[in-house]
């Protein structure tokens, strides 16, 4: 996959103050305030950086953390993982595989099939319904 790269100035110029806070500089918005954390149209979700698409609708569902969830990525390759280490803590952050955009994180308490929580940002994300 080719990597999309851009300075700060161009993804300032594209993106919206909090998604360009959220992606780009690794920022978390807060629970029950980002778009799609209750969505429940059909679609996929795409990078809201740069339109890989990275879940499927039917993979969502309602972890009751506030952010858009999903159990299994559209395709392994779409995303990239990190170690994070943040916060005192130790997570594991979700990227996009093309851009670099700061997704999430995932978490090993989702549901079956995989037992994973994709657990995005709403404002990382754009939805294109079908």
């Amino acid at each position: 996959m080719e990597k999309i790269t851009k300075s700060e100035a161009e993804w300032r110029a594209q993106l919206t103050p909090e998604e360009f806070h959220i992606t780009r500089k690794h920022g978390t918005e807060r629970a029950f305030t980002g778009p799609y954390h209750d969505a429940k149209d059909k679609g996929t979700y795409a990078c809201k950086c740069c339109g890989l698409p990275l879940f499927a609708s039917e993979t969502k569902f309602d972890s009751g953390t506030g952010w858009p969830s999903f159990y299994a990525p559209l395709n392994k390759d779409a995303v990239a993982e990190k170690d994070d280490r943040s916060f005192f803590s130790r997570r594991t952050e979700i990227l996009c595989a093309r851009c670099d955009a700061h997704l999430g994180h995932v978490f090993p308490d989702g549901p079956k099939p995989t037992g994973l929580r994709y657990c995005m940002n709403g404002h990382a994300l754009k939805l294109e319904k079908t």
